[in-house]
């Protein structure tokens, strides 16, 4: 069990590569959580997390984006962790760029869990020590270390 109250494969788990935009880390991590058998249709999988993204932007502020979408296609929650050491422009509410983005592949009507799911992100992200430990991480395996233990 991670620390956000959720087991995360290791292979959900993107290090970002540097100058990446917006939408190449949301493609990545789609891809790499769109992998994970709970998820049916990753096509679908992925137009959904795009579309619910041009509706507004996730990118919450301190450094953390939540792309996120509630679909059918989702057998049970799921989450993908991305890192981006130099960080990406992700149009957050704060202007400043997005350094660990945390995507949330949940089943249609999962309310109630995506917002404890979230609470638990936020308040582990909020420790500045270990969000600075994430973000120097350099591989997958490493963040899931720190989150995994």
């Amino acid at each position: 069990m991670s620390q956000f109250g959720i087991d995360i494969p290791v292979e959900q788990i993107v290090i970002m590569p540097p100058g990446a935009d917006k939408e190449e880390v949301l493609s990545l991590l789609v891809a790499a959580v769109g992998k994970n058998p709970t998820v049916a249709d990753d096509a679908l999988f992925r137009s959904a997390v795009f579309e619910r993204e041009a509706i507004m932007s996730t990118g919450l502020g301190n450094g953390v984006a939540v792309p996120h979408v509630r679909i059918p296609e989702v057998g049970v929650p799921t989450l993908g962790v991305g890192v981006s050491r130099g960080g990406v422009d992700y149009t957050s509410l704060d202007s400043k760029p997005v350094h660990i983005m945390v995507l949330f592949a949940m089943p249609l009507g999962a309310e109630k869990v995506y917002l404890s799911l979230l609470a638990k992100v936020m308040l582990v992200l909020r420790n500045r020590a270990l969000f600075d430990a994430i973000v120097a991480c350099k591989t997958p395996g490493q963040v899931h270390k720190l989150l995994c233990g």
